[in-house]
Parts: C-alpha cells; sequence; structure tokens
C-alpha cells in the first residue's frame, strides 16, 4: 500500500513539473512575440511623433490638453477596443503668458541676462517686476537660522545641486525637490519677495527646469513669485555672490491662474474572458509641461500603455481579466486625473487586480519597482528568468506611480515601468523635452516590457 502511494506521488510530481515547464514554454513564447510584434509592427513612435509634433505640450486647461484627449481617444477606438469612453475631471488651469525675463546686476551697474523660467502655479511679479538683494541658501531648513532680519525684502536663492553620488537618479531628485515645491511657501513666511530655485538636473546647461510648487495655506496677500534658474545660471549667481554679495537680482514674470476647467482621464478597455468584472490597468499622464512638447514626460508612457492594448489586440490574445489603458490627466499639478480615477473605482466597487505605470521616460527598460506584498512580489521575482533574453533584470519593492498610488488599499499589486534613469533629468520639465531625444526603439521595448508583465498576472493572477 505504501509502495503504491509512493508511485502516485512520484507522478504528480512528474506531471506537475511538466506543466510548469509547459507554462513556462508557453509564456516564453508569448513574450517573445510581444517583442517580435512591437519592434516591427508597433505603433507608439508613430502616434508619439503626433502627439509631440503636432499638439505639443499639454498643460492641464489647455487647448493642447484637449486636443491630446480627442487625439489619444481616436486611437483607442481605432483599435478596436471593446469601450473607450472618457471620465470627467476638473483640473487647474495656470498660463506661464509671456517669456519671462531676468538679469542679475553688479554694484557696478552691469547686467547679465540670465535663464529663468516661473514655477506652475507661481503667482506673477508686479507689472514692473522685482529687482532685490538675494540671499543664497541649501535648503528650507536653513532659513529659520537666518530669520526675517536676513531674508525680509530679499530674494531667497535654494541653490541645493541634486546629490551626483546617488546612483538611482530618482532618488537624488526626490531630496532636493522640497525647496522647489515648497521654497516659495516657506521663504514667505520670512517677509521674502520672491525665490529662485536652481534647476532639478545634474547637467550644467541653460536651460531652466519648471515643476509644481504649492503656498499651502498662505493667504494669497503673502504669495510671493518662484522662479527656477538654469544650473549654470545657478553655478554664476552662487559664485559672483560670493564676491558681490550685494548684487541685485531682477525678473518680470506674467503667469496667472484661472477657475478650475472641464478635462478628462481617456480609457480604453479589452473586456476580460473569464473576470470581466476584475481590472488590471496600464496607464501613464497626458498632460505634460508647456515649455517643450513632453515627449519624455509623459508623452512615451502615453503611447506604450496603448501600444500594450494594440499587441493585445494584433496577437489575438484574449485576457482573462478585463485589460484598461488609462491615460490620466494632470498629474504634473494637481494629481486630479489619478484621483478621481480612484474614486470613482471605489464608489462603484471595481475590482482591481493590478496596475503599472509609465513615467520615466521612454528609455532603455531595466524592470520594475512593486507596490504590494511579499506574496505577489516574490511570484513576479519567479518570472525573472523569461525577462533576461530582454536585459531586464529589476524586480524590487518600491514606489510604483504617483497616478496609480490613489488606487493603493483598493488594488493587489502597484507596478511602475523602470527605465534607465541617467538621462531623464537632462530633459525634465525643461525645454528640452522633445521628441527628438526619444529613441524609437527604446521606446517599444519598454512598450512590450510592461505588456509581458501584465500578460502574467493576467494569467496566473494575484495573491
Amino acid at each position: 500500500m505504501k509502495t503504491c502511494s509512493f508511485r502516485i506521488l512520484i507522478i504528480l510530481l512528474i506531471f506537475s513539473c511538466t506543466g510548469i515547464a509547459q507554462n513556462k514554454d508557453q509564456d516564453s513564447i508569448m513574450i517573445n512575440k510581444l517583442f517580435t510584434t512591437v519592434l516591427t509592427e508597433g505603433k507608439s513612435y508613430e502616434w508619439l511623433d503626433h502627439l509631440a509634433n503636432e499638439i505639443g505640450g499639454r498643460l492641464s486647461g489647455s487647448i493642447e490638453a484637449e486636443r491630446a484627449v480627442k487625439y489619444t481617444e481616436a486611437i483607442l477606438n481605432e483599435l478596436g477596443l471593446d469601450n473607450v469612453w472618457l471620465q470627467p475631471v476638473m483640473v487647474p488651469k495656470w498660463t506661464r503668458g509671456f517669456k519671462e525675463y531676468a538679469y542679475l546686476e553688479t554694484a557696478g551697474g552691469q547686467k547679465r541676462v540670465m535663464d529663468i523660467c516661473a514655477l506652475g502655479g507661481s503667482i506673477a511679479t508686479p507689472s514692473l517686476g522685482i529687482k532685490a538683494e538675494v540671499v543664497e541658501v541649501q535648503g528650507i531648513e536653513e532659513l529659520a537660522s537666518l530669520g526675517k532680519e536676513k531674508l525680509s525684502g530679499k530674494i531667497v536663492f535654494f541653490n541645493r545641486p541634486m546629490n551626483p553620488s546617488f546612483i538611482h537618479t530618482y532618488q537624488a531628485y526626490g531630496e532636493a525637490a522640497d525647496q522647489r515645491y515648497a521654497g516659495a511657501k516657506e521663504a514667505a513666511k520670512y517677509g521674502a519677495v520672491g525665490v529662485l530655485v536652481r534647476s532639478l538636473t545634474h547637467s550644467l546647461d541653460d536651460y531652466p527646469h519648471t515643476g509644481s510648487m504649492t503656498y499651502g495655506d498662505l493667504p494669497s496677500s503673502k504669495h510671493i513669485p518662484a522662479a527656477a534658474i538654469s544650473t549654470n545660471g545657478a553655478e554664476y549667481l552662487s559664485s559672483l555672490l560670493k564676491l558681490q554679495p550685494d548684487l541685485k537680482f531682477y525678473y518680470k514674470m506674467n503667469c496667472k491662474t484661472w477657475d478650475d476647467v472641464q478635462s478628462y482621464n481617456v480609457i480604453g478597455e479589452i473586456t476580460g474572458s473569464t473576470y470581466p468584472d476584475e481590472y488590471m490597468v496600464v496607464g501613464a499622464h497626458l498632460d505634460s509641461w508647456d515649455l517643450a512638447d513632453g515627449a519624455q514626460d509623459d508623452g512615451a508612457g502615453v503611447v506604450q500603455s496603448m501600444e500594450v492594448l494594440h499587441l493585445f489586440k494584433k496577437l489575438g490574445y484574449k485576457p482573462k481579466h478585463t485589460i484598461r489603458a488609462v491615460l490620466f490627466m494632470n498629474e504634473e499639478n494637481g494629481l486630479r486625473g489619478g484621483k478621481k480615477y480612484a474614486e470613482e473605482i471605489k464608489r462603484k466597487g471595481e475590482k482591481h487586480r493590478f496596475a503599472i505605470e509609465s513615467d520615466a521616460g521612454g528609455f532603455t527598460p531595466r524592470g520594475f519597482s512593486f507596490d504590494t506584498n511579499a506574496a505577489n512580489l516574490e511570484k513576479a521575482k519567479n518570472w525573472k528568468s523569461l525577462f533576461e533574453p530582454y536585459l531586464i533584470h529589476l524586480f524590487e519593492k518600491g514606489y510604483a506611480g504617483a497616478d496609480i498610488n490613489p488606487m493603493k488599499g483598493n488594488i493587489d499589486v502597484l507596478a511602475g515601468l523602470v527605465p534607465d534613469g541617467q538621462r531623464y533629468f537632462n530633459h525634465h520639465h525643461a525645454a528640452t523635452d522633445t521628441f527628438d531625444a526619444v529613441n524609437k526603439r527604446e521606446l517599444e521595448l519598454g512598450a512590450a516590457t510592461m505588456a509581458s508583465i501584465l500578460y502574467l498576472f493576467d494569467r496566473y493572477g494575484t495573491n
């Protein structure tokens, strides 16, 4: 009897191992098809060309953002999806106005024009601009030690650079971003009349990088204008302040905040064959800053997300779960689209199992960052060998993405595509974020990488 039971156990183990091997072979074949198809029949680069070069920068509330909604909705309809719709969301509208102008003036009356740009959400300067002495600091924490006595009536110059020793550039960005986001709010408490913030990039160049900022709960009478200065400009200003601490800086900005306006998240889906009421999302943000065409941030993610559904349709893959591409509006200066989507799925009681976001540029994919439990992370790591032929190696626990993060607590797995980030902040929020900086092959590899991990979670589910 014991011998018979042992033989049955051995047979079951053999069949189990055979089944695992067969599944792995099937998965390997499917992933190869995804990569081969995107590299030979992909549409993402063509779509990005139109989005970047025909529509351009898509700041929420703008005509360009509205055109981008209509364009991507049309593309999703052309793919023959089961459902395509627009999800209404009210978004902020801020305009830059005429190009900013700035110069520094030395004690002898000599002037040098400087490269600046308004930070998103800043108020304008007075009509004649602002001219004041400059106080350089390395961070918000220095303000309290200087106090009103040294800061009142001055322009505060935040000059902490992104740390060059960090291999992960997002770590360096995160460490330095507080001075951009909250610098004006904090400096205003000490009587400063304006702020300049060193642009968030490792590059030394003449391109100022914009980005969102806040005044928090400060009354409007306390708001002060906030601008980014190029890294070359920051280096020059800092060196000159050491020689002439009483120099003056002048700048004029014409930006304005308007009433909120109606916009939309763009959503397309393929209905699941087994679990039609359970959802898996691939997404990116449709809006961008206005200094360039937003090809890397985040036009790349938008077209990659649409490409995933295009690949599934092209290959005739019928997902078990309903797969959605969600193109979120207003990530850059409000995150209204991501919050709205999360509110709606909670209100409707929709079961979301998995979401992956692409918002780190269209560079060569390296892997994924997962925000999930240990069981799902281990499941993903068990698939690493399937990705090795495509040089995808990073499977780590970490932050997934701003637009899908509001779903946390109502979803099993959040994931972020992690491309090579060494060049990303050369373009991030700057006039250099243009279509010519995107490599077609790298863009397509990223789309196939997203499609592959989505396919695996769709096939095997989440824990």
